[in-house]
């Protein structure tokens, strides 16, 4: 498995990795999967910003992870929020933890001193995940949301990548050439 910066051209793919989360899970809280554009969009919105890496098998994208604003205030601005997508059939083989580990050091890296992850109640999978981490739950917020005919709780995760005194500049902005994946593989 190897790693590198998502491009356009991934974004199908991704969008394919992501469409069971959305049809066959509660694990997003979207019901219908976003088309190919408003699917890119989302992630150009996020160019310069934040990062997005993709996990290849090969030259098979298997898996995806990226890094997104938290909050929209400017005061929330050292927080981001932490997305972790694996093909179904590929779960459980590393590919999560390269992903996280990746955007986790870049986020560090760029000044950023909370992430957080919202995770749905009922998956303990991910929970379990994201305490290997170094993620703790910071609060449960019960039934949130409706899907697949149930309420849902959710938890809200976070993890300290830098200390207090990180706010003496904001974080600095995101460039691939800045960062070497290869220390992943």
């Amino acid at each position: 498995m190897t790693l590198r910066f998502a491009s356009s051209q991934d974004y199908a793919a991704m969008l394919e990795i992501y469409r069971p989360y959305v049809g066959q899970t509660t694990i997003s809280f979207e019901y219908e999967t976003p088309s190919l554009q408003a699917f890119s969009d989302r992630f150009a919105a996020l160019a310069g910003r934040f990062p997005a890496v993709v996990c290849e098998d090969g030259e098979e994208v298997i898996g995806y992870a990226y890094a997104s604003p938290a909050f929209e205030r400017r005061a929330y601005c050292w927080c981001a929020d932490l997305s972790v997508y694996v093909r179904q059939d590929r779960r459980g083989r590393g590919c999560g933890s390269l992903l996280s580990r990746a955007i986790l050091d870049i986020l560090q890296a760029l000044g950023y001193r909370k992430v957080y992850s919202l995770i749905t109640g009922e998956n303990d999978k991910s929970r379990a995940f994201h305490k290997k981490l170094g993620f703790k739950e910071a609060a449960e917020f019960k039934e949130q949301g409706y899907k697949m005919g149930r309420w849902l709780s959710v938890f809200w995760y976070e993890k300290e990548l830098n200390g207090a005194d990180c706010a003496g500049s904001f974080p600095k902005e995101f460039s691939e050439k800045d960062f070497d994946l290869s220390r992943y593989e």
